[in-house]
This record gives structure tokens, sequence and C-alpha cells, in this order.
């Protein structure tokens, strides 16, 4: 598989070529949740509807620790392939995947373990408990397949290959698709079904990536040679996972702070929460995968020395992300529901109601999440992580603060939850402005002598 090298060429084709497979493939991850939303709020009910929406959000939390400790690591590989130094990024493989590996083990006993003091914390009301807890006991099972997908994909996206990670989510979104439909309408087994489909399609993804990588991708394959402690290596490792897990964990932990509170409101509540954010995820999720290809961009950058092209680099991605974001937020707004009634039956009219206005209300300021995805991927790919860090908090700590805060007046309720978020977002892209101009956060170059080549 060709790989690409993004410290020459044209820029903004390069940057587009390169993130379009990453989008796509995300898009298509969006599916194995999505067709599960779409089949149990059709055929099985309100309540499995209020379950799966209510248990993908706690999922994407738990997700998002495995894929930043991926990403981290894909940093510094991303830096090693730009230096060209081959040796050295093989031994970083090895390292980042014993520990990451060891660390998802000890995520999925813990979750396990914690099941019901999870469904707690949540406050998911009791009508809705034993449907969350079925579901949840098998989805737990695909957790180290969602792990050897995102940490193959991410080391393959470092090197320059954008496209596998594309051809395995296409097969295994097939494949959960045509089980969903299998399990839950053909057998009966409803919630449990939808969550037995995810998890085969989640292992066919991880296994494949596995397989595929050590068998077709001889650069990224290790060898006993690589298997040796460095200690160096290890805490930068540690250092990127470490900050980038935290940065997209604490990012979905205060969407799950956020769930539950929209769990408080009740099952109606929570079912248009369910449903306008799978299409809310989905809208902005191409601007988020665009924020990790302009990562991988600037990294490769960052290890040949080239401070121009990034600066180039950044002006490109903005234009290109404004664009985007302004023709999909006319689209939400415009059409919200419209889409909404893809999940949520015609007769459900004050489940809709709500759905609708948490879209108008985000979906109008797609272009503030877009910037602050480019904002995680630059200082992500200087080896700047905690910055991140910093405008996650900023972010995420006024959107919980504000949505408990809104939602608590009688004449607000849950708007004021929906109107929390884009505040969040231009606060945090505002402190990001401050900081990319900011001299103490410029960052010095790898391999300065490279600067000139292109």
């Amino acid at each position: 598989m060709k790989q690409m090298d993004l410290t020459r060429g044209r820029i903004t084709g390069t940057l587009l070529w390169f993130a379009l497979p990453m989008i796509l493939g995300n898009l298509l991850s969006q599916t194995y949740n999505i067709t599960d939303t779409l089949i149990v709020g059709q055929f099985v009910g309100k309540e499995a509807l209020a379950a799966v929406g209510s248990a993908y959000t706690l999922m994407t939390f738990l997700n998002s620790i495995l894929l930043g400790l991926c990403m981290g690591s894909g940093v510094l590989i991303s830096v090693y392939c730009g230096k060209n130094d081959l040796q050295r990024m093989r031994q970083g493989i090895c390292l980042s995947f014993l520990l990451i590996g060891a660390l998802t083990i000890l995520l999925n006993v813990a979750v396990f373990v914690g099941l019901d003091a999870i469904l707690v914390f949540l406050k998911v009301p009791q009508e809705v408990v034993s449907i969350m807890r079925a579901y949840l006991r098998i989805i737990f099972w695909g957790i180290g397949a969602v792990f050897l997908y995102n940490y193959f994909a991410c080391i393959q996206r470092a090197a320059g290959n954008s496209v596998t990670a594309l051809i395995f989510l296409a097969l295994s979104a097939g494949c959960n698709i045509a089980l969903d439909l299998l399990f839950v309408l053909g057998f009966g087994w409803g919630i449990e079904g939808a969550a037995a489909a995810t998890v085969i399609a989640q292992l066919l993804s991880g296994i494949g990536m596995l397989i595929f990588t050590l068998w077709r991708m001889p650069s990224l394959r290790v060898g006993r040679k690589d298997l040796k402690w460095d200690g160096e290596l290890m805490r930068e490792l540690w250092r990127l996972s470490f900050l980038t897990s935290v940065q997209q964990s604490v990012m979905n932990f205060g969407i799950l702070l956020v769930q539950g509170l929209v769990n408080s409101f009740g099952p109606g509540v929570m079912a248009a929460f369910a449903a306008a954010v799978k299409i809310d995820s989905f809208a902005y999720m191409p601007v988020q995968d665009f924020g990790n290809a302009f990562s991988t961009f600037v990294a490769q950058n960052f290890g040949a020395g080239k401070r121009e092209r990034i600066r180039r680099g950044i002006r490109s991605a903005g234009i290109c992300t404004l664009a985007f974001c302004l023709l999909i937020s006319a689209g939400v707004c415009l059409f919200a529901k419209e889409l909404l009634l893809i999940f949520i039956k015609p007769w459900e009219t004050e489940v809709l109601a709500i759905g609708v206005s948490y879209l108008r209300i985000e979906g109008a300021f797609y272009c503030l999440i877009g910037f602050l995805f480019l904002f995680y991927g630059y200082f992500r790919a200087v080896k700047r992580p905690g910055v991140s860090v910093v405008l996650t908090v900023i972010s995420l700590g006024t959107r919980v603060a504000l949505a408990y805060g809104l939602a608590a007046v009688p004449a607000i309720g849950v708007t004021g939850i929906w109107a929390s978020v884009p505040i969040g977002w231009f606060l945090a892209d505002l402190a990001g402005v401050v900081m990319l101009r900011s001299k103490t956060q410029r960052p010095r170059l790898e391999n300065p002598t490279r600067q000139r080549g292109e």
C-alpha cells in the first residue's frame, strides 16, 4: 500500500487527498452505533433507543481513552518518519503497542467490574437500566478490537497510509449492518442482537488491520531487534500518549457528565438527545478527521524541519475547514427535522421538537469546533499536547458548568444544555489563537537543517 510523503508537494491537495480516506473511514465507523440506533429506535422501542444512545456516549468516552493513546504514539512515529529514522520508528511501534495493549486490558477489566456503578453515575432511569446493562455486557467485549483497529490505523496514517483503515472499516460496517438486520429483525434478539453485531464487526476490523500491517507493510513490521527497552523513548511515548489521551477523554468525559444531566430529564429527552447526537457527530466528524490528518502533516514537517511549510499548511487547513463547516451548518439547520425522522417515529412530536432545537443551536456553530480540531492537531504534532488539554478543559469545563447552571432555570431547561456547547467552543478557540501567537508556545524544529528542502 502506497505511503504519502507529506513533506513534499502542493499543500492543499496533499492534505485533502490524505484526509479523504480518514474522513470516509470515520463516517463509516459511525454506522456501527447509528445502525444500532436506527434499527433499535424503529423496531424495538423508545426505552431501547434511550439505552443505546446513553451507551453510545459511554463507549465514545472509553474509546477516546484508547484513541488518544494511539494518536499520541502516532505523533512520535510521524516525527521519526519525517526524519527518515526507520529504526527508531519501529522501536517506538514495539514499545507503544505493549504499553497501550496492557492499558487496554486494565480498562476492559475495570468496566466489567464497575458496570453497575457506571449505570448509577450516568443517572440511568430505572425503566432503562436493565436494557442498558444487557447491551453493555456484550459491547464491552469489543474494547480489545477497538484498540487493535485504532492502533494500527494510527501508525499506518503516521507513515502516510490513510487508505487501509478505510477499506477495513467499509468491510466491518457492511458486516455490522447485515448482522444487525439478521440478529434484531431475523432472530428477534432485540438490543442484545444489536450489541453482538457491533462486537463482531469491530473484531473484523481490528484483527484485519493487525494481519494487514504484518503482511503488507514491512516498514512498520517489528522484529526482535526492536524489542528492547529505551527509557528516553518510553518517556516521550508516555508523555505524548498520556496527554493526548487525557485531552481526548476529558473532552468525552465532559459529554458523559452532560449525558447524566440529560438522563435526569427522562426517556423522552434521552431519546431526542440520542438521535440528535448521532446526526451532530456525523456532521462534524469530517473536520475532526481533517484535524487529525493536519496533525500528521504538521508532525512529518516538524520532523523534517520545514517551518514555512507548516505555516502555509495552517492557512490552507483553516480555509478548508471554514468552507466545509459553513456548508454543513446550513444543511443541518435547514433539514434538522428530516434528519431526525431517520431515527424517530413521526408521531413522537415532543421528541422531535427537542431534537430539532438541539441541532439548530449546535449546527449553526460547527465552524467553531472545526477550528478547535485544528488547534488540537497542531499542538499535538509539535509535541505540545498539554496545550490541547488546556483547550479541552476550557471547552468542556464551560460546557458542563453552563449546562448544569442553565438547565436548573425552569424557563430555560434543556435548551441551556444545548446553548452551552458553542459557548465552550468559542472560548477554547479564543485561547487557541492566543497560544498559537504566543512566543512561549512556538515549537523548536526537530531537524532545522532540512528546512529549505521541499
